[in-house]
């Protein structure tokens, strides 16, 4: 079922239920994170909704943090094989390029993805708007020699630029 559309106004208004739903999408399968923002309306800006909505991820503890992370897909993993990623990571991926890698870019995002998960327990974070597929393999494989508190928090970074990026196409900032 697909979420009711609201500009900013609208969403500080509407009950607790239907601005959860309307905000499903921005973190991946957590709407704890909404859940939590709905109590503290309205907001002023799209920008003050996304801040205090990576407050909320900033101060949950590395538990749900690291939740949040595993709920999102790896970049041309099994999930996107199968046809089983949200409407928002098929439309990110595909805009990217990920549904077009050759043979052998795909067997390197499998090879990257499992040498990633098996070093820091969690899938490789990219925000890939504004990313081809060279540029993702290009960052995956920088930062897969990183330490696992480094990934941490870019893995955090990553979602905060992703659920703004759903922010504005949901909201129209």
């Amino acid at each position: 079922m697909k979420a009711m559309q609201y500009n900013l106004d609208q969403l500080n208004r509407v009950s607790k239920d239907a601005f959860v739903a309307a905000l499903s999408g921005i973190f991946e399968h957590s709407l704890w994170v909404p859940e939590v923002a709905a109590n503290e309306r309205p907001f002023a800006s799209i920008a003050a909704l996304h801040r205090r909505m990576c407050d909320i991820v900033e101060t949950a503890g590395e538990a749900k943090q690291l939740a949040l992370i595993n709920a999102h897909p790896e970049l041309a993993g099994k999930a996107a094989v199968r046809g089983e990623l949200t409407a928002e990571s098929t439309r990110e991926q595909s805009g990217a390029g990920l549904d077009q890698c050759t043979q052998q870019e795909f067997d390197k995002l499998l090879q990257l993805n499992a040498a990633y998960r098996d070093k820091f327990g969690f899938p490789f974070i990219l925000a890939v708007r504004g990313y081809d597929r060279h540029g993702i393999i290009a960052n995956f494989e920088a930062r897969v020699s990183h330490s696992r508190a480094d990934e941490l928090r870019a893995s955090l970074d990553q979602i905060y630029r992703i659920a703004r990026f759903r922010l504005d196409d949901l909201l129209g900032g």
